[in-house]
C-alpha cells in the first residue's frame, strides 16, 4: 500500500494516509506509476503534501479542483496548511445554468426492506411514540411523560416511546416562529411515529390551535393533542393519551416494501483528510443505489456547499432546479451577511487539526455525499421532500440543526461521516461511518460502521454493497445503530429572529 494517494491528476498535492516523518521518503502513484518523494517536514496523516512545486498566488488544487490559494511558493515535499493556504473564494457571486449529462445509475438489485406501511401510504421503519412541545417550559413535563409511558408500555406491539426537548416556542415572532412550528409539523408527520402526541402549556406563541394550521390534515387516532394548564394532571392526562396512540400503533406490522419508499439524509460533522476519501465518496454510491432505486437522497449543509456548489448546479435536473440552488446558496450568504460574518470562514478547529484547510476544501469533500446523481429538488428549512433523487434542503453546517432539518424532510435514516467521533444521535438511526480505522476501534460504542476499510484493501463496491446491506438491516429492525442502544435522540431548531 502507498504512504499517500494522488486524488486527481490535476492536484499539486497527495494526502498522507499515515503519519509522515519529517526527511522520510514515501510513495504515491501518479497516473500508474509509483513515484517516490521526500518529506520536508512531518505530515500528519490525512494532511497534504505538495508534490509538484507551487508558486505563491497559484491555485492548489485537490479533487481536481481549487481549494485555495499559496500565500508563498511550495517546493516539493512541503507541508500545506492554513500557514501557507488560504481561500480563493469571493462574496456573492453569479452563475450560469451549464447542465452535465447525468451519470447513468446501475440498480444494485436490493429492492426491499421490511417497514410499516401507514394509512396515508408512507413508510416508516420504527413503530415510536414521539411526543413533541410546542414550548420550551414544559421539556421536563414531557420527558417524564415519555418515561412513564414507557415504562407502562413497554411490552406492547411499539419500538419505544420518546420525547425530544428544545427551548423554543415561547415569545418568539414573525418568520422565527413559523420555522419553529413548521419543524416541529414536519416531525409530527414523520411515518417513524405510528403515534404522535403534542404537548403545549397554554399560554406560550406557539398555541396549539395554530400550530394544528400549520400541521394541516392528520388522523386524530394518530396525533392528539393536550394543553397542560386546563388539566389536573397534566402526567397523568399524557400517559392516558400515550395509552390510546399505543393501541393505534399496536395494529401496524412490518411488511416487504420497495427502496422507492426509501428516504436517507447525508450528513458530514468533524471531518478529517479522509473524509474525501473515504466515508463521503463510500455515502455517494449509496445514495446512488438508492436514487437508482427510484429512492431518496437528502442532503444539506449549505454553508459546506460554498466553493462546490457549481458541481452541484451542473447536476441541476432542468434550470428551474438550477434556480433554486442559485438562491439557495446566495440566500443562506445573505445570512451571514447580515449577521456581519465572514461567509468563507475557514473550518472548525477539529477539521483543520484532521487536515481540512479551507471551506472549498471542506466542501469539495462534503458535497461527494451527494454522489453523481441529478438534483431533483431543493427545499426549504422544514419541508418535506415528495421528489424522489437526490433533493438539497436550506439548513446550515451545525450537526444537531441539520440532522433534525434532514428528518423533518423526510429521512428515515441519516447516514453520518465523521473523522473525528461524536455520540450525538437525532430522532431517527443516525449511522455513525467513521473515516478511519483507528477511529472505529477506539470509539466502538459511537461508530457503527468502518469506511476507513478502503484504504486497506477493500474495495468501493464490496464496501458498498456491505454498507448498504447494514442500512436495510437496521431499516428492517434487525439492528440497532448505537444512538438508539445509547438513547442519544436529540433535535435542534434554527433559530434566525427576535425573542421577547
Amino acid at each position: 500500500m502507498n504512504d499517500m494517494v494522488l486524488l486527481n491528476e490535476k492536484d499539486q498535492v497527495a494526502i498522507a494516509l499515515r503519519d509522515i516523518a519529517s526527511g522520510e521518503t514515501v510513495s504515491y502513484t501518479d497516473d500508474g506509476k509509483e513515484t517516490a518523494v521526500q518529506a520536508l517536514e512531518k505530515i500528519p496523516r490525512g494532511h497534504k503534501m505538495i508534490v509538484h512545486p507551487v508558486s505563491k498566488g497559484e491555485h492548489i488544487h485537490k479533487f481536481g479542483y481549487s481549494i485555495g490559494v499559496a500565500t508563498e511558493s511550495i517546493p516539493v515535499g512541503g507541508w500545506v496548511h492554513s500557514h501557507n493556504l488560504k481561500t480563493g473564494l469571493g462574496r456573492i457571486l453569479d452563475y450560469n445554468y451549464r447542465p452535465v449529462p447525468p451519470a447513468p445509475l446501475k440498480p444494485t438489485g436490493q429492492h426491499t426492506f421490511q417497514g410499516y406501511i401507514r394509512e396515508n401510504g408512507e413508510v416508516g421503519i420504527r413503530n415510536e411514540i414521539w411526543v413533541l412541545n410546542t414550548v420550551g417550559c414544559i421539556n421536563k413535563t414531557c420527558e417524564t411523560i415519555a418515561r412513564l409511558a414507557s415504562k407502562q408500555f413497554e411490552n406492547r406491539g411499539i419500538d419505544g416511546v420518546f420525547h425530544f426537548p428544545h427551548p423554543f416556542g415561547c415569545s418568539q415572532l414573525g418568520d422565527d416562529l413559523h420555522a419553529t412550528q413548521k419543524l416541529l409539523a414536519a416531525l409530527a408527520h414523520h411515518p417513524n411515529a405510528a403515534g404522535v402526541l403534542v404537548v403545549g402549556l397554554g399560554c406560550e406563541n406557539n398555541q396549539i390551535d395554530s400550530f394544528k394550521q400549520v400541521i394541516g390534515d392528520f388522523n386524530p387516532d394518530r396525533i392528539k393533542f393536550l394543553r397542560s394548564q386546563e388539566v389536573d394532571d397534566e402526567l397523568e392526562a399524557g400517559v392516558e393519551l400515550i395509552g390510546e396512540l399505543v393501541e393505534y400503533a399496536e395494529k401496524f406490522t412490518r411488511q416487504p416494501v420497495p427502496l422507492s419508499k426509501f428516504k436517507i439524509g447525508l450528513k458530514c460533522g468533524g471531518s478529517d483528510g479522509l473524509s474525501g476519501i473515504t466515508a463521503n465518496p463510500l455515502v455517494g454510491r449509496i445514495a446512488d443505489a438508492i436514487v437508482a432505486e427510484e429512492g431518496t437522497a437528502l442532503l444539506t449543509e449549505v454553508p459546506e456547499m460554498f466553493g462546490a456548489e457549481t458541481i452541484l448546479m451542473g447536476r441541476s435536473a432542468n434550470e428551474e432546479v438550477f434556480g433554486d440552488i442559485v438562491r439557495l446558496i446566495n440566500d443562506f450568504k445573505q445570512y451571514f451577511i447580515r449577521h456581519e460574518q465572514e461567509i468563507y470562514e475557514n473550518p472548525s478547529p477539529g477539521n483543520k487539526e484532521g487536515g481540512i484547510t479551507t471551506l472549498e476544501e471542506k466542501s469539495l469533500g462534503c458535497t461527494q455525499k451527494g454522489g453523481q446523481t441529478q438534483v431533483m429538488d431543493v427545499l426549504s428549512y422544514g419541508e418535506r421532500s415528495v421528489k424522489p433523487g437526490l433533493n438539497l434542503i436550506q439548513a446550515p453546517g451545525n450537526d444537531l440543526v441539520s440532522v433534525t432539518a434532514l428528518v423533518a424532510a423526510g429521512a428515515h435514516v441519516v447516514l453520518f461521516t465523521t473523522g473525528r467521533g461524536t455520540p450525538f444521535g437525532g430522532p431517527v438511526p443516525t449511522i455513525k461511518i467513521s473515516t478511519n480505522s483507528d477511529l472505529a476501534a477506539r470509539k466502538k460504542n459511537w461508530i457503527d460502521f468502518n469506511a476507513g476499510q478502503l484504504i486497506e484493501g477493500k474495495s468501493m463496491n464490496e464496501l458498498r454493497d456491505e454498507l448498504l446491506e447494514f442500512i436495510i438491516r437496521i431499516s428492517s429492525g434487525e439492528v440497532q445503530t448505537h444512538n438508539e442502544r445509547n438513547g442519544f435522540r436529540e433535535i435542534a431548531i434554527f433559530k434566525d429572529g427576535v425573542i421577547l
